[in-house]
């Protein structure tokens, strides 16, 4: 018996070094990248809220209540709202698909498009539990912004999604602690 667990410790020895051997392995040259340059761009927003983070996210979580957090913006669903794989379709042009959830969270990305770089633009947005009475929305944004003329036009894309989606958190904040957002400016 003793040899007969001893002979397997070492065959399991023996293919663990054979199994990391072949990981070590460097891998094949990968195609080239669509973006040959890729700039990826992370923003990431937090707003405190004076709620818990399931009150948060029962008030601002669906997957639509985008519109409602950013007045004027129209969001049509097509899918179970909060399923891996709904698609909300923003303003009739925007489309994002729900890729990840979590009881507190989601994340989107925004399909490729024919003619256009693709960006790999992704975000989350989170409800996360600071006390048992606080918490704290984080929305993160990931993109590829490489195709932009130069280092200033990129820094000006990056502030420009953080003044949006800054303002969408403080409504969120608004909505989530029991008041109300005034309506949209006319024409916006």
């Amino acid at each position: 018996m003793a040899t007969t667990v001893r002979n397997s410790a070492v065959a399991a020895v023996a293919l663990a070094v054979s199994a990391g051997a072949a990981l070590a392995q460097p891998p094949a040259t990968p195609p080239p990248l669509a973006t040959p340059n890729p700039t990826y761009a992370t923003i990431v927003m937090e707003q405190d809220v004076a709620r818990p983070a399931a009150e948060v996210w029962k008030r601002v979580g669906k997957y639509c209540d985008i519109g409602e957090w950013s007045p004027g913006l129209k969001c049509e669903l097509t899918g179970e709202d909060g399923k891996v794989g709904a698609v909300r379709l923003l303003n009739g042009s925007t489309i994002e698909v729900l890729v990840a959830r979590t009881d507190l969270s989601y994340t989107y990305a925004q399909p490729v498009r024919v003619g256009q770089v693709y960006n790999l633009y992704h975000g989350t947005l989170e409800a996360r539990p600071v006390t048992a009475k606080t918490s704290k929305l984080v929305y993160t944004l990931i993109l590829d912004n490489s195709m932009l003329a130069d280092d200033a036009a990129r820094k000006a894309d990056v502030e420009r999604r953080r003044a949006r989606f800054t303002q969408a958190l403080k409504d969120m904040k608004t909505l989530a602690e029991g008041g109300k957002l005034a309506p949209p400016p006319v024409g916006r």
